[in-house]
């Protein structure tokens, strides 16, 4: 992804990509549907984050008052006033989005050793043996490497994020180098305190029955309540987690705008003219940013009816935004096979470059099968993923609406950009 940032960094990203990489007879399909779940996997991972960083509040609530009994709409309201904050920052803070960038860095660094320093120094700890290589399967599956994978999905979630960089590219100076030195030191920081922080669980995670039936709903809060013996030493370590959240939010949502600016200005979504269009002096795509306003808010209030349907349309965040990068690097990997020229970069993988981009596939492709696995067996309408649906029926849409209207319309990139290859 580093290395196509650098030869196209534009805000488009993936379906940009997939445009100008793939073969000339499937490019404007191709790219269009890449647009579209782009569109829909970023504004589905505004809500996710947003929905579990009100429902921690609620568990932090729930911790300091057992008396309190949570409620679906206190949870929509929570949702929603993590996108309201998001959507504001970036309206009326958008110059000074840079520094909170570094402001959450910080936060997500010191904020990391603050909670795995009180974990490591007073937790109960487990053997290297129980930490490293028991494993427990508690989903019901038959298999203890399905149930692996299918739990794998959580932390992969974590990956999704990395072409935030990317939608940004148009509004960073020398964006073909700087773009791709974000990413890399992005994914390289993050794997590192992550592995700091998956560890730290593994041997301080003693009594898992005990925090899957933590009345928060959520097992950390109650490993953070465990061990330190105090709510307000567990709402300060939670508090990290919600704050670091919300940020995260804050950043989706100008990446989301920015996509839905991007696709919108070549035509591709209903609307365009209106979600393209920039007010001089704002410099902002602000009809954007009320779409994942408005959006938001819609899914956010599915929640009053069904939380199963919002789990759905969450969950759809992760296999849309995977196969917006199985495409793209699968149309690189063909762009390579073709023997074609590759667009000048000022980072490349060079003699390794399909090595990697083929190794990325292989990693992709099984994860993205396994979004659709229900969590758990058995099966029921309430237990069921119903991601599946929603992406068929995304895929579904996107395609009928291309072929009756959007392909007599949608410009592809590769069809009006000016490049010298």
């Amino acid at each position: 992804m580093a290395e196509m940032a650098s030869m196209t960094p534009t805000a488009g990203g993936q379906y940009h990509w997939v445009s100008e990489f793939s073969p000339r007879w499937c490019q404007k399909y191709l790219s269009y549907i890449s647009g579209w779940l782009l569109a829909i996997g970023w504004q589905g991972a505004i809500v996710g984050l947003s929905f579990v960083a009100g429902t921690i509040v609620q568990g932090l609530i729930t911790l300091s008052n057992p008396n309190y009994v949570p409620q679906q709409w206190h949870g929509t309201l929570l949702v929603i006033a993590a996108v309201v904050i998001a959507i504001a920052i970036n309206i009326f803070l958008s110059k000074t989005l840079p520094i909170a960038e570094w402001f959450i860095l910080v936060l997500h660094v010191a904020g990391l050793f603050a909670i795995i320093i009180p974990l490591l120094a007073m937790a109960p700890k487990n053997s290297a043996r129980v930490a490293l290589l028991d494993i427990t399967n508690n989903a019901g599956w038959s298999s203890t490497g399905t149930s692996f994978m299918i739990g794998l999905l959580t932390v992969l979630s974590s990956m999704m994020g990395f072409d935030c960089a990317v939608h940004m590219s148009e509004e960073v100076q020398n964006a073909s180098e700087t773009v791709p030195k974000a990413i890399l030191w992005g994914a390289g920081l993050n794997a590192v305190l992550g592995y700091l922080c998956i560890f730290t669980l593994c041997f301080t995670i003693t009594d898992i029955p005990r925090l899957l039936d933590s009345p928060t709903g959520f097992p950390f809060i109650q490993l953070f309540s465990d061990v330190t013996n105090s709510n307000a030493g567990t709402a300060v370590m939670a508090a990290i987690v919600i704050v670091t959240l919300v940020m995260a939010v804050v950043s989706e949502v100008a990446t989301a705008s920015r996509q839905i600016w991007a696709f919108s200005r070549d035509d591709g979504l209903p609307f365009s003219k209106y979600l393209r269009r920039v007010k001089p002096g704002w410099n902002i795509p602000l009809n954007a940013l009320w779409v994942s306003l408005g959006f938001g808010i819609i899914i956010a209030l599915i929640n009053l009816g069904s939380s199963v349907a919002l789990n759905a349309i969450v969950s759809l965040t992760i296999s849309a935004l995977i196969s917006s990068y199985i495409l793209s690097i699968g149309c690189l990997i063909s762009k390579r096979l073709r023997g074609e020229p590759m667009p000048v970069s000022k980072f490349s993988l060079g003699k390794w470059g399909m090595a990697i981009n083929v190794t990325a596939e292989l990693f992709l492709i099984p994860f993205f099968i396994f979004c659709f696995f229900p969590i758990a067996t058995p099966v029921d309408p309430t237990t069921m993923n119903w991601a599946v649906v929603m992406f068929g029926g995304i895929t579904v849409f996107a395609t009928v609406y291309y072929v009756t209207y959007a392909k007599h319309v949608y410009r592809p990139p590769n069809m009006i950009q000016n490049r010298d290859i």
